[in-house]
């Protein structure tokens, strides 16, 4: 059996007026994340760690903010294409550990449906998601709650 790890790392400002996607749930805060797409840092560094454990390059590309194609686009669609890429090379997930680092809001309370959201798409159980979150202690951009970020870890392994 054939396994590989990656790893992947987002980073997104925070601004009033955005929505604030994480792990593929929209969450009620007076800031969101700004980006190109939806801005879910969490999907990103998920996206970012399967594509490196292949070896296959980064989100920006395969999935370039230059492109009118992912405007605005929903980064569930992000990580269906890049589980998608994946798949297509023999290789299925295994498991996934993430952190999401902000200082507000807490995010305990949809932990559970990130995990859903996540193990739907990516095709195991929520059991293989896992979703922590800590915060800067209101040291740094994420302390002083001007952005998010997340950190991926997956393992894959050979399917064929």
């Amino acid at each position: 059996m054939s396994f590989r790890i990656g790893s992947g790392i987002d980073f997104h400002q925070l601004a009033v007026g955005r929505e604030l996607w994480i792990g593929g749930v929209k969450i009620p805060h007076q800031k969101g994340a700004v980006g190109h797409s939806d801005a879910d840092v969490l999907l990103h560094a998920l996206c970012d760690a399967m594509l490196g454990a292949l070896a296959l390059g980064d989100i920006g590309t395969h999935f370039p903010d230059s492109d009118s194609e992912y405007k605005n686009i929903d980064s569930k669609i992000l990580l269906q294409r890049a589980f998608r890429l994946i798949s297509e090379r023999g290789y299925k997930i295994v498991n996934a550990d993430t952190t999401v680092c902000l200082e507000l809001p807490k995010i305990k309370p949809y932990v559970n449906e990130m995990q859903k959201v996540i193990a739907g798409i990516l095709k195991v159980t929520v059991n293989d998601i896992s979703i922590k979150a800590t915060t800067t202690e209101r040291m740094g951009f994420a302390g002083r709650e001007e952005g998010l970020m997340a950190y991926a870890t997956v393992l894959l392994q050979k399917t064929s």
